[in-house]
């Protein structure tokens, strides 16, 4: 089995939780407080799961206790806050904590029972225990004063409406949220190295780093080609051997491939886990021309394994230094989808399919079956020769993601579902797969095209359309879905 020295973690993601209710009603409806409590307990259970803290505060019943409930997650630091609401609550005993808590917040309208049981309810004989009764299933009762305050404090909210137990979809979009904030959270963390220069010429793709920085709270590191032919100069001749013997088991290395083209590729593999380690990156894009400097010549023409073992390991690496794409490929890839570098190769208007590709790195664990690893004689539009990979993207669902700088200054999302199909591909050395839309091709490459992202897109597994739509109004972004 391959392995690789380390790994990159998704840090801890912090679930902020508290219920509302009104101490006037504590004395007034014996049982009520601890039912509603119990209602809390049960979501905070169920909001647990691997790489989630739940920081949970209980019921907030009052102004004191809400400003205190803010200071403490506050302190917490959480990453998101999920209200729920129990019963009614002032709208004054709410906004102090999401006022000083400064995160995003989900307002959970959840029933403890899909209807109230009228027959007994009604024929309860106390009518005081006949109001806290109600009480115990009003929840939606407050849902239009709190909106209403959040709306004039300038406050952005989200709601789910649902029921406590035995409701999938109300749970499924709780998960959604959670999974979207914990991808907002491990873009905050990342590390992106970028390594070289822009591809002359391609003015789509140059970016505004400082935005990105600021839009998905990513470091930037900026990296020498140097370094890492450095590094190259000090790998072992063992650890080649050993890389190789990866290299065989990880791809289908075909037969025309030289020894010494392997070679050169196991060495800049090599150099890239030490360079990725030392700078501990999450991420990388880079292109270089390396023109009148042999040694950096040869390390970016036999870079391109290495780089699609680092993508697979969760360190998407983006050719042409391309460092909005980048960023996608890691949202895609911090989702479980994968994320492969790609872009248009040809249409095929008579299976009404879209060809999309890339040369350089794959995502080696999205693949169709073993991807091939291919001498190619000449790189198109770049310097030197040398090994290049050869996948199609898993047939089934996938989807496409872009993020986009506007001519506004901002950032979007361009995003959009499909279906990866088999068939005839371009057996040129490259990614390469065929992607049919529910739209057709036509409207789709019209649709996608009008919204003014760059050539280059990333291209996950799954359907995952859903939860990007959530991470944007996480990041404050608009989301464009095409399909």
């Amino acid at each position: 089995m391959w392995y690789f020295p380390f790994t990159v973690d998704t840090p801890l993601l912090r679930i902020g939780l508290f219920g509302i209710g009104l101490d006037t009603y504590w004395p007034q409806f014996a049982g009520l407080k601890e039912r509603l409590e119990s209602y809390v307990a049960r979501v905070a259970a169920k909001l647990e799961r691997p790489g989630v803290e739940v920081v949970s505060l209980g019921l907030v019943d009052n102004p004191d206790a809400a400003y205190a409930a803010g200071r403490a997650f506050s302190r917490a630091d959480v990453d998101l806050i999920f209200l729920h609401v129990t019963t009614y609550a002032l709208s004054s005993t709410v906004l102090p904590v999401v006022r000083r808590a400064k995160v995003p917040v989900i307002v959970l309208n959840i029933a403890p029972e899909p209807s109230i049981d009228y027959a007994s309810f009604n024929a309860l004989e106390d009518r005081t225990q006949m109001t806290g009764e109600w009480l115990a299933h009003c929840a939606a009762c407050p849902v239009p004063e709190i909106a209403n305050v959040f709306a004039r404090a300038g406050i952005s909210f989200h709601q789910l409406t649902g029921v406590l137990d035995d409701d999938p979809q109300c749970w499924r979009e709780v998960d959604a949220w959670v999974e979207a904030a914990r991808v907002a959270a491990g873009m905050a963390a990342n590390r992106l190295g970028l390594m070289g220069h822009y591809y002359s010429g391609m003015l789509d793709i140059y970016s505004d780093v400082t935005l990105q920085c600021a839009t998905f709270g990513t470091h930037v590191e900026m990296l020498e080609v140097d370094e890492l032919s450095a590094l190259r100069d000090q790998v072992l001749n063992s650890e080649i051997e050993n890389r190789i013997s990866q290299f065989r088991e990880v791809f289908d290395v075909q037969p025309d491939c030289s020894a010494d083209d392997l070679a050169d590729a196991a060495r800049t593999a090599v150099a890239l886990d030490k360079l990725a380690a030392i700078h501990r990156l999450g991420s990388l894009a880079y292109y270089y021309k390396g023109t009148g400097t042999d040694q950096n010549e040869a390390t970016l023409a036999s870079i391109i394994l290495g780089t699609s073992q680092l993508t697979a390991r969760g360190i998407p690496v983006a050719g042409e230094y391309e460092v909005k794409n980048v960023q996608a490929m890691k949202i895609m890839d911090l989702f479980g989808a994968g994320g492969s570098f790609t872009e248009y190769y040809a249409l095929d208007f008579n299976d009404d399919v879209v060809l999309m590709g890339h040369d350089g790195p794959g995502h080696i664990k999205i693949a169709q079956g073993k991807t091939k690893v291919r001498p190619l004689a000449v790189y198109h539009g770049k310097v030197g020769h040398g090994l290049s990979v050869e996948m199609s993207v898993k047939h089934g669902p996938v989807t496409l993601l872009s993020v986009v700088e506007t001519a506004a200054g901002k950032i979007k999302l361009l995003v959009a579902e499909a279906e990866s199909v088999p068939g005839p591909i371009l057996e040129i050395g490259n990614t390469n797969s065929r992607y049919r839309f529910s739209i057709g091709m036509r409207r789709f490459i019209t649709d996608w095209n009008a919204e003014g992202p760059a050539h280059h897109c990333a291209v996950g597994i799954g359907h995952v359309a859903h939860k990007i739509e959530k991470l944007g109004k996480l990041l404050g972004v608009d989301t464009v879905r095409v399909c």
